[in-house]
């Protein structure tokens, strides 16, 4: 036997812990993200007072902390959306559309619960009678404040089925479910910042990344072992390789963060919480600019662009930034942390808001990628390896562990 080979085998073993483990959902279920199926098994109405899960609402393992209110024309403003789903009727007696606006978790659950209210009673629609507040009818640490909560009872208004709205409510993953009044009932979410919502960061597939050879390749098509452009921490462009997929599903549906530059003209979409380089203002160098999350862009900003004529990076102004929907999640992980996406410099990583830290969270896969490299070829591992769907477990431990160590509110989404 050669020399090299037991170690070879001890080296292959340590990887395979790393690299060829199974790997988990983009979040707490799939489609959208954290949803329950609705099996046949039979559910049971909630009781009069019951709440699920059996903690109060502001804890980790429910809905976790208010964040404080959220005023009409604040930054945090612009993170709520409108509903106009047509299978939900919003009471809306202020007549200013505020029970329409909810954070982009609450939307995904609310309308999830809309379709299962048709198919539990066909004829019948859900219906909001309380939403986002901004008129202090509620109490001070309200989620109601923050468009994460809503009081909802069906459109005919027939008590009895109040029970088993709240259990569509609590299947349709709303993260904590009162039924509160003989009225209504009442259901909340985690906030969009939260660990617990999604643990990921993504492209949607049909974005493109600039091969080493300058061909252009869509993220559905990107295979592990291919050979991208990336940048150095200073700056400049450098050939770096596709190590893995932290996060790929070609069926999941993801909001993305839409950012439209200028000269050159680039559209780069990524998810809230997927760090991209950008300076405050006009920036003339590459040391100006900071990863910060995408939802933190606004137009004004500065992203770092792919110059035409195989020019390299360059400052850019960003003219719009606006929400879209999208279905596939791709979050190829590169041996610089780096990757050009529509042209538009990004990081290959989320949640946390430095670089720096998560890069440095995920040298042991580098590094183990690297012993794999050492070993002789085998005949069916190399360039071209199609990755499983799903997000990478050692991503989701690193999440775990980060949690638990900084705290939730280090950690975004």
């Amino acid at each position: 036997m050669p020399r090299w080979r037991p170690l070879a085998l001890v080296l292959l073993g340590l990887a395979a812990c790393l690299l060829a483990a199974p790997v988990l959902g983009c979040g707490p279920g799939r489609g959208p993200v954290g949803r329950r199926r609705l099996g046949r098994r039979q559910l049971s109405p909630l009781l009069y007072k019951q709440f699920v899960p059996n903690v109060p609402e502001q804890t980790l393992g429910a809905s976790g902390k208010a964040e404080g209110k959220v005023l009409r024309g604040s930054e945090r403003f612009r993170d709520l959306v409108p509903n106009y789903n047509p299978d939900i009727i919003f009471k809306d007696e202020e007549n200013t559309g505020a029970d329409r606006l909810m954070t982009e978790r609450c939307k995904e659950r609310v309308n999830s619960l809309a379709i299962a209210v048709m198919n539990m009673w066909p004829g019948v629609k859900l219906r909001v009678t309380e939403g986002w507040d901004e008129d202090g009818h509620h109490l001070p640490d309200s989620l109601h404040y923050e468009g994460r909560a809503l009081d909802i009872t069906t459109s005919d208004r027939d008590r009895h089925k109040y029970g088993m709205l709240a259990r569509l409510a609590v299947e349709a993953g709303f993260d904590w479910v009162y039924y509160e009044s003989k009225a209504h009932i009442h259901v909340s979410v985690k906030a969009d910042n939260s660990l617990a919502v999604r643990t990921g960061g993504c492209f949607p597939g049909h974005a493109t990344v600039t091969l080493e050879s300058g061909e252009r390749r869509g993220l559905a098509d990107l295979r592990q072992g291919d050979w991208v452009l990336g940048a150095e921490p200073g700056g400049r462009l450098v050939p770096t390789e596709v190590l893995l997929f932290l996060d790929r599903d070609l069926g999941q549906r993801a909001s993305f963060v839409a950012i439209e530059t200028a000269s050159p003209a680039r559209r780069l979409l990524l998810t809230p919480s997927h760090l991209v380089f950008a300076a405050r203002g006009a920036a003339n160098g590459s040391a100006a600019f900071l990863p910060i999350f995408a939802r933190r862009v606004r137009p004004g900003d500065a992203v770092l662009a792919h110059g035409a004529g195989g020019q390299g990076l360059r400052p850019t102004r960003v003219l719009r930034v606006s929400r879209e929907d999208g279905v596939g999640v791709f979050a190829p992980l590169t041996s610089h942390g780096t990757l050009l996406v529509n042209g538009v410099l990004a990081s290959c990583y989320a949640v946390l808001e430095s670089h720096r830290w998560a890069h440095r969270a995920f040298a042991p896969l580098r590094l183990f990628h690297g012993l794999l490299s050492l070993l002789p070829a085998h005949p069916e591992v190399g360039n071209g390896t199609v990755p499983e769907a799903g997000v990478h477990w050692y991503s989701r431990l690193l999440y775990r562990l980060a949690g638990g160590v900084l705290g939730q509110e280090a950690l975004q989404v």
